[in-house]
C-alpha cells in the first residue's frame, strides 16, 4: 500500500501476521526529520471501563493534534487546532470498546452506547435508522464504525511535507451476504490545520452488492452555541420528517435547550466547476468554524442533524455528507438511493475537513461556499419530500 522508498512505514496491527504492538510511538526527530512544526504518533491501548482493550493513535503536529480509534472503524475522536478542542461532549465518556455494544440492543439502537467521535463511518453495508425488513435487522447506522480494524499502518512521506497518513483496514463480512473490505485513511501535512479522509470499499463477493455510507461528523462547544450557522450551497433542502424546527431558521441554531431533543434537515448540495462543494459550521461572532469539502459524484446528498438539548444530554451537530439519507434502507431502496458495487468492484470517498481559527479563515471559507452557491438560493421545502411514495 506504501512505498518503503518514499514512506517510513509501520504497521502496528496485522491479524494475518498475527501483529499488534499494544503501545507505540515515533517522533520526527527520531527519523531524522527536521520539520518545523515537530511532529509525533502514539498508540495507546486503553484499559479499564468498557474501554477495556480499545486503541487510539494520536497525530500531533505544532498546535494540531487528532485522534484516531482503529477499535472503533478508524473513526476520529477529535480535533485539537490551536486553542479549540473540535468534537463534543457525549455522555458516554469512555472509548467504548466494540465488544461491549450490542447493535441489536434497545430495538436496534444500541450504537449510541459507544456514540461520542467527531466523526463516525455509518455503512457501509447499510446505514440509517434501524428496521427489521425480514430476514435482516438492519441496526442503526451500520456496523463499520464499530468494527476494529484488522490491518492498521502509519505511514509518513520522507520528503518533504512530510504527509503522516494512518491506514486501518475494515471488514464486514458475512456468510452469504457480505464480503466488503474498506481501506480508511485520514492523513494530515504538519503545519496545516486540515484532515484529509479517503476511503477505498471493495466488494471482494462474486455477486452484486448494495452499499451505502453516511460520514456522520459531529460538533460541540466551542464552535456550536447560540447564534451559530451552517454555510453551504444547497439547491433544495426539507425537513427529514414531520414536526417543526424551533429554530429561527434551518441554518441557524439555538444555545442548550430542554425538550428540543432533536431535528434533521436533508438536501441536495450544488457543485463547483470540478465537480465538489463544501458546507461550513461556524461560531455567533464568524470566528471559529470548520469546513467539509468533497466530491458531489461521490456523496451526492446531506443531512444536518440538530441536537441542541441540554449541555448534559448531548448538545451537538452533525453535517453527514452520504450517498444516501438516514432512513429506514427500505425506503432508501424504494427512493432508488442505496447503491450497488459489482463483484471485485472499488468505489472510493474523499473529504476535506479544515479547521477555521480566525475570522480571516472564517471569511475565506464564506467566499468559496458563494462562489458555488453563485447567487443561487436553495427551495425551501415545508414538507419530507425525499420519501418515497
Amino acid at each position: 500500500m506504501f512505498d518503503n522508498a518514499t514512506h517510513f512505514v509501520f504497521t502496528l496491527t496485522d491479524t494475518v501476521g498475527g501483529i499488534e504492538i499494544p503501545d507505540w510511538a515515533i517522533t520526527s526527530a527520531e527519523l531524522g526529520i527536521k520539520s518545523s512544526p515537530s511532529f509525533s504518533v502514539q498508540k495507546r491501548t486503553l484499559h479499564g471501563g468498557r474501554q477495556e482493550g480499545s486503541t487510539t493513535i494520536t497525530v500531533r503536529a505544532g498546535h494540531f493534534a487528532v485522534t484516531l480509534v482503529p477499535t472503533r472503524g478508524m473513526n476520529i475522536f477529535n480535533v485539537t487546532s490551536g486553542p479549540a478542542c473540535y468534537g463534543w461532549a457525549s455522555p458516554v465518556d469512555e472509548i467504548v470498546n466494540p465488544a461491549y455494544v450490542n447493535l441489536t440492543g434497545r430495538a436496534g439502537l444500541g450504537w449510541l452506547e459507544g456514540f461520542n467521535e467527531m466523526m463516525v463511518r455509518c455503512g457501509f453495508e447499510w446505514t440509517g435508522h434501524p428496521v427489521t425488513d425480514e430476514p435482516i435487522r438492519y441496526t442503526l447506522h451500520g456496523r463499520a464504525g464499530s468494527t476494529p480494524a484488522s490491518q492498521v499502518v502509519v505511514a509518513i512521506e520522507r520528503a518533504a511535507p512530510h504527509r503522516i497518513t494512518v491506514a486501518g483496514l475494515i471488514k464486514e463480512k458475512a456468510f452469504k451476504l457480505a464480503d466488503y473490505e474498506t481501506w480508511a485513511t485520514v492523513s494530515l501535512v504538519p503545519g496545516e490545520t486540515r484532515l484529509s479522509l479517503a476511503d477505498t470499499l471493495t466488494n471482494l463477493s462474486d455477486y452484486e452488492r448494495p452499499y451505502q455510507i453516511i460520514y456522520h461528523t459531529n460538533f460541540g462547544r466551542p464552535v456550536l452555541e447560540q447564534d451559530a450557522s451552517i454555510v453551504s450551497a444547497m439547491a433544495r433542502v426539507a425537513p427529514f420528517g414531520a414536526g417543526k424546527d424551533a429554530s429561527p431558521a434551518w441554518d441557524r441554531y439555538l444555545g442548550p435547550t430542554r425538550d428540543y431533543d432533536e431535528f434533521l434537515f436533508i438536501g441536495e448540495p450544488m457543485a463547483d466547476a470540478n465537480g465538489r462543494t463544501a458546507v461550513a459550521l461556524v461560531n455567533a461572532t464568524s470566528t471559529l468554524g470548520v469546513m467539509m469539502s468533497y466530491p458531489v459524484a461521490e456523496l451526492p446528498v446531506f443531512t444536518l442533524w440538530k441536537n441542541t438539548d441540554t449541555e448534559r444530554q448531548g448538545y451537538v451537530t452533525g453535517l453527514e455528507p452520504g450517498t444516501n439519507f438516514p432512513y429506514r434502507r427500505p425506503l432508501e431502496e424504494k427512493a432508488g438511493r442505496v447503491r450497488k458495487l459489482a463483484p471485485g468492484a472499488a468505489t472510493s470517498f474523499h473529504i476535506d475537513i479544515d479547521f477555521l481559527g480566525s475570522a480571516a479563515a472564517v471569511t475565506d471559507a464564506k467566499t468559496r461556499i458563494a462562489a458555488i452557491a453563485a447567487g443561487r438560493q436553495p427551495v425551501m421545502e415545508s414538507e419530507p419530500v425525499y420519501l418515497p411514495k
